[in-house]
């Protein structure tokens, strides 16, 4: 069973939840406000114990005989978001875990609320976020669209055909070792999740190989700290006039250690693959017109922090010619 109460109609376009396995809709009630989601699970089976749900990673706010209840804004508990046409929707699952196989789950019970997109609604930019790494010091990442002349944020959303849309990353040190940051992966794809229905257009692949730079002007820029990477990636013809978003994985490394697998590669016309960092080790490139293996990675001890599905967006390539 779903309810929302009635002064949250008018915002609220729809709530689904569906049940699997032994999840029964008329044990569970969802309530959707505008950015949190109350869930209230009653058990058929006296041995379920519900200290073993999960909501996405969440555990229950509150617990008694049988019962279970989950108050969490939607920005929490590994909420997954989703646009589609003129609907917001924010989707998670609820899970029972059995003790003996803590890995294996019991059942799941999909949850989703629904909303009307705002008319001014637009995902945020990437956020920076704070990584723990153990005593030695705190990372913050970043990324973002600039001007052309790198002078500060991209004010407009739309690029003509052709133009170059101008990607900063960075990683902020603090009292951490000297770190090179490097783009392990980068898609542009439609939807500002990953994972869901839209079109995929690659643009680095194979552990930093800039494969979009091949049949482009796309390129690398040089770093003025290791710590940062700007990307000149020429508009493509991907798309076109939809909304566009660019997801990447941001990989900060010891900038002693660059090999197949942490490295920073664009195509030169008439010359082939260049290591951005060191053009005479540009052999390093050579697989990434193959495959590039990763070794095996080491741990947070050695300085190597990983965050994956930074975003960008949503931006419209348009058919016009660059000014």
């Amino acid at each position: 069973m779903v309810t929302f109460s009635q002064e949250m109609a008018f915002f609220l376009f729809s709530v689904i939840g569906l049940g699997l396995a032994v999840a029964a809709q008329e044990d569970i009630k969802v309530e959707c406000g505008p950015d949190s989601v109350t869930l209230r699970w009653r058990a058929l089976r006296a041995q379920i114990d519900p200290s073993l749900l999960l909501l996405g990673d969440c555990s229950p706010n509150s617990m008694s005989s049988g019962e279970a209840m989950f108050q969490v804004e939607l920005g929490d508990c590994n909420f997954k978001r989703m646009v589609t046409g003129d609907t917001l929707m924010y989707m998670n699952e609820l899970t029972f875990t059995s003790a003996p196989k803590p890995h294996v789950k019991t059942f799941s019970y999909p949850v989703v609320c629904a909303y009307e997109r705002p008319a001014d609604w637009e995902p945020p930019m990437f956020e920076p976020v704070l990584f723990h790494t153990f005593g030695r010091g705190d990372l913050v990442f970043q990324m973002e669209l600039k001007k052309d002349d790198l002078s500060g944020p991209h004010l407009s959303r739309e690029y003509p055909l052709g133009s170059f849309i101008h990607i900063s990353a960075a990683v902020e040190q603090k009292v951490h070792q000297p770190l090179a940051l490097f783009l392990e992966e980068c898609v542009a794809t439609t939807t500002p999740e990953l994972g869901s229905e839209g079109l995929v257009h690659p643009i680095i692949t194979n552990n930093g190989c800039l494969v979009d730079s091949k049949t482009s002007n796309s390129k690398f820029q040089p770093r003025q700290e290791t710590s940062e990477l700007s990307l000149f990636l020429q508009a493509f013809k991907f798309a076109i006039g939809e909304e566009v978003y660019i997801h990447c994985k941001l990989l900060a490394w010891d900038p002693t250690a660059i090999d197949t697998s942490k490295k920073a590669c664009h195509y030169v016309k008439g010359h082939g693959w260049e290591l951005l960092d060191d053009p005479y080790h540009s052999t390093v490139c050579d697989c990434c017109d193959f495959s590039c293996k990763s070794r095996t990675k080491r741990g947070i001890e050695t300085g190597m922090l990983q965050m994956q599905n930074a975003v960008l967006g949503p931006l419209i390539i348009t058919n016009n010619s660059p000014s």
